[in-house]
């Protein structure tokens, strides 16, 4: 005879092994498809000029401008719902249709005005080609809603892992056969398009959309709410560029978009599907504020376990890095890398909390934090580029530990986790990768001249077994809790 409280652990140790499974596979595949994307990227770098990635970056503070409002926020609200009917998914789509059209019209009216703005004629053709990425962004959310609502991110894998090697391959293409910097305009087309095609057979999700919105004004208020969260995501994220672009000429813009390409690997190709994973396990546990503190707390252990290596290892071996996998002509990115390597840790805690946040119903207090973000950075920026590009590198490491200090004060009593117990979470990693970073340094001082691999594979094995060993002599804890993760197995229940 089952006991009351079967039920509810029953209920808790399934959603448990559906996020370990969603994770799996959503983590896994961005592994995958990022391997590719970057094997594909790390080559088309080494062909193309920085000055092509500085007049790529000048298009993308329009595009990801737009995209912060492409209807991603209302498909959200579609994944919190306990319950949806078939006409609330036919007016989300009817929603999102509406919308992108109305952001590829403003796109086409903005591209002169861009190219104007950055003195680059090219800007509005580019932009004019980059408003076809509108017509698939509908069938991409309206599938990636309904898959995230049953946590079935299997599908979305295979689909983003195809995706990835039809942008690759139209990369490599474009960039030996000369396109210059088309080859930038073309693959994401090319990656959107086989997205939306991929995930709309995989959730069955092809439907005519209904343009009555008559009871749809809470999908479309908390979607609203997101996109303007979403909105001053892209003033923290675009507005660097958005000022060096009418100040550096593209050869250092590039340099510098660049850098924070190679220093913001892990915080936008690897955190993203895991919030993703988090979002809709947040959603499903939304009234048991317990349960989702302890999730919160555990997220940021483990993220930070692979996180705080990555970048104090990448500020310590920018020298050897860039010359490896960008090549010679990119040495100015060097000291850049170093900097923006230092505070990509904070951004990865700021990232990691919007969707306890946003999916437990709050996602005011993104909105305000988001707000403030803007307004921090945006003047640091505007100080920092009086400096150049080092100064506008400086400027992260002068804002950031400011803007997620006031962020944390606001978001963790919703979240239901102490400043303490934050930094009980991440104190373990953090004091093993700073030992890592010291090791390297010293070892990188004994060696004597070498090519930039063989320097880089030494310094890399050598920091990977100070991390590992510190962690397995002084914080063995993590090390078991990450292993039970990976190979967790449902428990039996008792009868």
């Amino acid at each position: 005879m089952e006991s009351p409280a079967t039920p509810l652990i029953r209920e808790s140790e399934s959603l448990a092994d559906q996020v370990r499974s969603a994770v799996i596979w959503r983590s896994g595949s961005q592994i995958v498809a990022q391997m590719v994307q970057w094997g594909a990227t790390f080559m088309v770098i080494r062909i193309l000029a920085p000055a092509d990635y500085g007049l790529f970056a000048m298009t993308q503070v329009v595009v990801l401008l737009l995209n912060m409002l492409n209807g991603y926020g209302l498909a959200s609200g579609l994944i919190r719902q306990p319950n949806v009917t078939e006409r609330e998914i036919r007016q989300l789509f009817g929603m999102i249709l509406l919308v992108n059209l109305g952001l590829a019209v403003i796109q086409l009216i903005l591209a002169p005005i861009a190219a104007a703005y950055y003195r680059q004629p090219i800007i509005g053709q580019m932009l004019q080609v980059q408003a076809v990425i509108y017509a698939t962004t509908p069938f991409m959310a309206l599938a990636y809603a309904l898959l995230s609502r049953s946590m079935d991110f299997r599908r979305q894998a295979r689909v983003n892992i195809l995706s990835s090697i039809a942008s690759a391959a139209a990369a490599l293409g474009g960039a030996m056969a000369g396109f210059g910097v088309w080859t930038l305009v073309i693959a994401p087309i090319v990656m959107f398009a086989v997205r939306a095609v991929g995930l709309t057979v995989a959730a069955r999700s092809l439907m005519w959309p209904i343009f009555d919105f008559r009871g749809a004004g809470h999908l479309a208020r908390y979607g609203s709410v997101m996109a303007v969260g979403q909105l001053l995501w892209f003033v923290e994220s675009q507005m660097d560029v958005f000022i060096a672009g009418r100040v550096l000429d593209p050869h250092m813009l590039g340099i510098y978009t660049t850098s924070l390409f190679l220093t913001q690997i892990f915080v936008s190709k690897v955190v993203p599907p895991l919030n993703e994973v988090a979002f809709s396990a947040y959603a499903r546990m939304q009234h048991d504020s317990a349960a989702i503190a302890s999730a919160f707390a555990r997220s940021i252990r483990v993220i930070m376990t692979a996180a705080l290596p990555f970048y104090i290892g990448l500020a310590v071996t920018a020298e050897p890095i860039v010359l490896t996998m960008l090549g010679d002509k990119w040495t100015e990115a060097i000291p850049i890398v170093t900097i923006l390597a230092c505070a990509m840790p904070l951004l990865t805690i700021q990232v990691l909390l919007a969707p306890a946040c946003d999916a437990t119903g709050h996602p005011g207090i993104s909105v305000r934090n988001g707000a403030t973000g803007a307004l921090l950075l945006t003047t640091a920026y505007l100080i920092g580029i009086r400096w150049g590009v080092m100064g506008l590198a400086w400027s992260w490491l002068a804002a950031y530990p400011v803007y997620l200090t006031i962020s944390l004060t606001r978001t963790l009593p919703v979240i239901g986790v102490t400043a303490d117990a934050l930094g009980r979470s991440i104190q373990p990693p953090l004091i093993a990768a700073i030992a890592m970073g010291i090791g390297v340094v010293m070892l990188d001082s004994a060696l004597p001249l070498l090519a930039p691999l063989l320097r880089l594979a030494i310094l890399v094995s050598a920091g990977g077994a100070i991390y590992t060993g510190w962690l397995g002599i002084f914080s063995r804890p993590v090390i078991t809790e990450i292993v039970t993760i990976v190979r967790r197995r449902p428990q039996p229940i008792a009868a």
